[in-house]
């Protein structure tokens, strides 16, 4: 996996990420560390993929047993360490599941197995914040 990052220059403190599959992400500072507030800051680009990483398993081993998944919604919350480097102590992740009869310990099982083995994000992360889930199930 490749990653390139290009400063834009004159744009105080924003970034563009080019990935390896082509696509671009761009990031920027808070206006009092340089930026101009204009996209996420690295450190939520972060979060975001981890939660979006732990939701991707969580749907593809609800849908490989066969469960009739429709939605799946993960909302993320984080503390970091209050000096640098400031790395995340906490994660909470929450996840909406919807769908039609989704069985508890099914929900309940892909979040485990996504926690515990697949995850790559949450399980590096995992090296230094206390990562909790929790999770609801919606009718629907």
């Amino acid at each position: 996996m490749e990653c390139t990052i290009h400063w834009v220059r004159d744009s105080g403190m924003g970034f563009v990420a080019e990935t390896g599959s082509g696509h671009l992400l761009a990031m920027d500072g808070a206006a009092d560390g340089g930026g101009r507030n204009l996209a996420p800051r690295p450190m939520e680009t972060l979060l975001a993929g981890t939660g979006a990483c732990t939701a991707y398993d969580v749907v593809l081993i609800l849908k490989r047993g066969r469960h009739d998944v429709r939605g799946c919604q993960v909302k993320v919350s984080a503390e970091r360490a209050p000096v640098d480097p400031k790395v995340f102590t906490r994660i909470a992740l929450h996840f909406v599941v919807t769908g039609c009869g989704l069985p508890t310990a099914a929900v309940e099982r892909a979040i485990a197995l996504s926690h515990d083995k697949y995850c790559s994000a949450t399980i590096m992360l995992g090296k230094t914040a206390e990562i909790t889930t929790s999770f609801e199930i919606v009718e629907g």
